[in-house]
């Protein structure tokens, strides 16, 4: 009889060990993002094998991020981090550097990046970080990931085709951006603060910007005067103000030059408000085409 119980046994421990296994696949791997974008991406990759944690808080700009305890806690137990590095968020960088799963900066994965303009070079910011405002070249960085991901995740999640999927929406998005904005009257944006250099890149776009890639920078009184004859000079019908950037300055100008103000999302965090209604990624760049169509005169 002992051989029979000591099958038993094994068994029963195989069992639980099945459990333990299965528990733990359910739970899903933790993916801690540093930003809204990221965490998206990393949701529609890693669907239900994956427990997204993003660290700025909605409506937070992420440029200023501080973490707390729970964040560092959190990077540090997480199986993998995905984060904007080269200056964007210095407290992610940091708390990441002390994680022991993988660490994916997407500036090591994207293409062709765009420079820091040569009056805001320093130590700051290495390049210009705002490439997901880009679709196409979004897509490019979702592919990458998925690879990626898939390489921490079993094959039963299919994460190379979820991105593929994903990546084939962005495609269609840039697609719908290339076509909306190919014909239009006026072709310069002017904006809160320098996030749109690879929307305008893409598209045949020049933006001239209030404030530098870093929103906090605060425009010179001959900034201010070169865009009020800009904006008189090309005929700019519109301003361009942000979700997370006080829109003070941007109003002003507007006001004193007679041109309207509309915001465009720089998706770098949504609101309570917007997340509630079910806004993504998508949604709100189809919204920013609809304000760039209608104040560029395009159609």
């Amino acid at each position: 009889m002992r051989p029979i119980l000591t099958l038993g046994l094994g068994v029963a421990l195989l069992a639980a060990a099945c459990g333990r296994i299965d528990a733990s696949a359910q739970a899903g791997v933790s993916v801690v993002a540093g930003f809204y974008p990221l965490a998206e991406a990393a949701q529609r990759i890693g669907g239900n094998c994956v427990t997204v944690t993003n660290l700025t808080p909605p409506g937070v700009e992420p440029h200023d991020l501080e973490l707390t305890p729970h964040d560092v806690e959190s990077l540090a137990a997480a199986g993998v981090v995905l984060l904007m590095g080269g200056g964007f968020q210095p407290a992610v960088e940091r708390g990441a550097a002390m994680s022991e799963g993988t660490v994916i900066d997407v500036l090591d994965i994207a293409n062709a990046t765009l420079p820091v303009p040569p009056s805001e070079s320093g130590d700051a910011l290495s390049v210009d970080p705002h490439l997901w405002l880009d679709p196409g070249r979004w897509a490019d960085v979702v592919r990458t990931l998925g690879a990626d991901l898939a390489s921490e995740l079993p094959t039963s999640c299919h994460a190379t085709a979820n991105a593929d999927a994903y990546a084939h929406e962005l495609d269609a998005l840039d697609r719908a951006f290339s076509e909306g904005l190919a014909t239009c009257e006026r072709r310069t944006i002017v904006t809160t603060h320098s996030a749109f250099g690879y929307l305008a890149d893409a598209y045949g776009l020049t933006q001239e910007a209030i404030a530098g890639i870093l929103p906090e920078a605060e425009p010179s009184a001959q900034r201010l005067s070169e865009l009020q004859d800009l904006v008189q000079r090309e005929g700019i019908t519109t301003i361009f103000t942000e979700d997370l950037v006080p829109p003070d300055v941007a109003e002003t100008l507007a006001a004193e030059v007679g041109v309207k103000v509309a915001t465009l999302h720089t998706l770098e965090g949504l609101t309570d408000e917007q997340l509630a209604a079910g806004a993504d990624y998508r949604s709100m760049m189809r919204e920013n085409l609809a304000t760039l169509e209608e104040a560029l005169g395009c159609g």
